[in-house]
């Protein structure tokens, strides 16, 4: 299927991977069901039918279709990390007190935070079954330490995100585990299923892991320069629950002392009045903090770019290379 360059980059990869997306879809529909607990694939469907872009497991379908697999256990990965990625949602909704996701009200709202940490173990148990059923022990491995990193990241990023001495180092790691270890463990099992050359699966994970990044970077930035209708989600969420993001990190480390106290007061003790997220805006745009993140989460993509320009030419590569453009022009 030939693909067309006046699309945007995910609904191009949406279209040329449609069979085996539609084969995913299927996939997910069954393994989410419940015969005893009708209320899992309640909750479940609810998040799913959000109409999330399915980023993730697209770039499994789509390395494993570059390294010209021809067998069907991509569909299981694929669905594998789209469980894994709704698991990991469900529970930070909770862990967050969310009560907004992709435009829609939580399902920890419409329900309860109960029925969300357990369906999302439901989602985690499902997405190991699915895994084991491919008979890759590799695989196992990449997506098991990607699911035990995704929670170390989110561990640390609760007593990192109100800590006015967390530095760049330390939010690096907390979105290297929370967002991109997903990003690269689905594009480096769409390599090592198809027993692509080592090169090439290193390829897959520098992109995915690059490409993580940015996106994260990407979201923190719009947290206080989006559009509500395009984010999915209320400007200033991140600063109301005193989430110490890029941004804001790098306004610290310039603050002048009464800068620093004011900070104090927002982040670490989350004692907010009218008037603060405003203030706190001119704060970042005083030392030009927002543009640094930019160029930032520009340079991760570039990086992505390189790496998967080193594969073997493929109409799916040019269309990976503009994935990560799509991802930083939210905030160009």
């Amino acid at each position: 299927m030939a693909l067309d360059s006046t699309v945007k980059p995910h609904e191009r990869l949406s279209a040329y991977l449609s069979d085996d997306l539609s084969a995913v879809n299927v996939l997910i529909s069954e393994r989410m069901a419940s015969e005893h607990a009708p209320r899992i694939p309640q909750v479940t469907k609810h998040l799913v039918d959000a109409g999330g872009k399915r980023l993730r497991p697209m770039l499994t379908l789509a390395a494993a279709r570059m390294c010209g697999y021809q067998g069907e256990y991509h569909l299981n990965l694929a669905a594998t990390v789209e469980f894994i990625h709704t698991a990991t949602l469900l529970h930070d909704d909770v862990v967050d007190e969310s009560a907004q996701r992709r435009g829609r009200p939580t399902a920890n709202l419409l329900w309860d935070n109960k029925s969300s940490v357990l369906v999302g173990d439901y989602l985690f148990s499902r997405a190991f079954q699915l895994m084991v059923e491919t008979g890759n022990l590799r695989v196992l491995d990449i997506l098991s330490n990607a699911s035990a990193t995704i929670a170390e990241g989110e561990v640390l990023q609760l007593t990192a995100a109100q800590d006015l001495n967390t530095d760049e180092a330390i939010y690096m790691q907390v979105i290297r585990g929370k967002t991109a270890a997903l990003f690269s463990a689905a594009t480096q099992v769409g390599g090592v299923i198809a027993e692509a050359d080592e090169g090439i699966v290193q390829a897959l994970f520098t992109y995915g892991d690059a490409l993580g990044i940015s996106f994260q970077i990407v979201d923190d930035l719009l947290d206080y320069g989006g559009i509500a209708a395009q984010t999915g989600k209320n400007i200033g969420d991140d600063f109301r629950e005193g989430k110490l993001t890029l941004p804001v990190i790098k306004a610290v480390a310039k603050a002048t002392e009464e800068e620093r106290e004011f900070w104090v007061r927002v982040i670490e003790k989350r004692k907010q009045q009218d008037g603060d997220l405003e203030h706190a805006l001119t704060l970042l745009h005083k030392y030009d903090t927002l543009e640094e993140t930019r160029q930032e989460a520009m340079a991760w993509a570039a990086k992505a770019q390189a790496a998967i320009r080193t594969l073997p030419d493929h109409e799916l590569r040019d269309t990976l290379v503009d994935i990560a453009d799509y991802v930083v022009a939210r905030i160009s």
